[in-house]
């Protein structure tokens, strides 16, 4: 039986580290997904068969893979932070380019996602959660006033709210921002814009984006940019497989106006601005005895999270710390790019609840190699009936770790002789 086509223009990329993008293939392809990668990134590809939403298969359930848009992924590949860079992410959510920029960083690298708006800084901080995000942290505050060290980032990634007139086919509620009622959405890309050419490092980069195809917000903003705060424009060449429209404004060769008709994907906008002036390198650790929140672990608090079979060595380069129940790792270049009193949250490890520690299910990180804890998965059905509420045998062990052909996927409960998914 053929399975249904998927709709046109229907992409998605792979959301994990390279040594687990088989898990990721075998999984879709046990559920009857069919795709096939776009010529701009290995990482994204395009689906060709979706027997159901792609949103409810088991690869994205456990952040293996993440639907996004094709032209939603250019931002962070043509900022192109190299591996071990630091990157702020000035308005992140809902964390679909976060999440790829930490993938770029790696885990020697870092990424701060801010997100003013509480709402969405909570679905953020679920994104970079499911996928696993290891290099994140996220704080909120109004971008235009972020309370960081000037011209302490090597790399920014700006895709401030606009119009979202490039997303018509899937948004026509965007229509309410032309003309006159876009100024107020243009005055905050201009504000957004002069904050991060203060937080720009010399010799660093800066990628604006938008999903609209205003010139106003687009071109214009880009030649303001130049005009009033001293950046310098680094052409961007049109990746495979996009076309491109000339910009609107005469002298921005080099800018993107992604045709998103033309390319399968949404209509975008891409401007490379660079800081003149020397790079520096990545900041080093602050001092052992820099100020931070949180509390390194106790020897018995550690012997509990031991005790859980959390195992902390596949980490990025850090410290797990304790705030109040809550176990949250530190990355190593958090102290040196984060002012003391700044109010911001790593990547979430786990709970204390009555003196034993519940590490998060979904972090592959942190899961041990002790084979007598594991549980194998004969058959992507499994899983799904494990998502759905049913158990799979247990093995004599306080957790289990599901695997799915020879690959860890999450922790389990164990309730006597039956392994369950159980979110916390």
């Amino acid at each position: 039986m053929t399975e249904p086509a998927a709709p046109p223009g229907r992409t998605f990329r792979f959301a994990c580290p390279g040594p687990d993008i088989p898990l990721a293939r075998a999984l879709l392809q046990a559920q009857g997904y069919a795709f096939e990668a776009e010529a701009f990134s290995p990482l994204a590809q395009r689906l060709l068969a979706e027997p159901r939403p792609l949103g409810s298969s088991v690869a994205n359930f456990f952040g293996l893979i993440h639907v996004q848009d094709k032209s939603s992924m250019l931002p962070p590949l043509l900022l192109a932070p190299p591996p071990g860079a630091a990157v702020l992410d000035l308005c992140a959510s809902p964390g679909s380019k976060t999440g790829l920029l930490a993938l770029l960083v790696g885990p020697g690298g870092f990424v701060l996602a801010n997100e003013p708006n509480g709402a969405r800084l909570e679905t953020l901080r679920r994104t970079l959660e499911r996928v696993n995000a290891l290099a994140c942290a996220t704080c909120s505050f109004p971008g235009q006033a972020a309370p960081l060290a000037d011209g302490s980032w090597p790399f920014i990634l700006l895709d401030p709210p606009c119009s979202g007139l490039g997303t018509l086919d899937k948004h026509p509620e965007a229509r309410r921002w032309q003309g006159a009622k876009a100024e107020p959405l243009e005055r905050l890309q201009r504000e957004l814009l002069t904050r991060a050419a203060v937080l720009l490092a010399p010799g660093g980069a800066l990628l604006y984006s938008t999903c609209t195809t205003s010139p106003a917000e687009n071109e214009a903003q880009t030649a303001w940019a130049l005009d009033h705060l001293g950046l310098e424009l680094d052409p961007l060449a049109p990746p495979p497989g996009f076309a491109v429209r000339p910009p609107a404004v005469a002298g921005l060769e080099g800018v993107l106006p992604v045709d998103g008709d033309a390319s399968g994907g949404q209509g975008f906008y891409l401007a490379r601005l660079r800081r003149p002036g020397r790079p520096s390198e990545t900041p080093a650790p602050a001092p052992e005895t820099a100020p931070h929140k949180g509390a390194s672990l106790t020897a018995a608090e550690a012997a509990a999270c031991a005790q859980a079979g959390a195992d902390f060595s596949g980490l990025p380069p850090g410290e797990p710390r304790r705030f109040g129940d809550a176990l949250f790792l530190v990355h190593r270049l958090a102290p040196a790019l984060l002012p003391p009193g700044l109010a911001w949250q790593g990547l979430p490890l786990g709970r204390f609840q009555a003196g034993r520690f519940r590490p998060n299910p979904r972090l592959r990180a942190i899961l041990p190699a002790d084979p007598a804890c594991a549980v194998h998965a004969d058959s992507v059905d499994d899983i799904a009936r494990l998502l759905a509420g049913q158990a799979l045998p247990a093995p004599r062990a306080p957790f289990a770790v599901l695997h799915f052909q020879g690959r860890p996927l999450c922790r389990l409960a164990v309730k006597g002789t039956r392994a369950l998914w159980a979110e916390r």
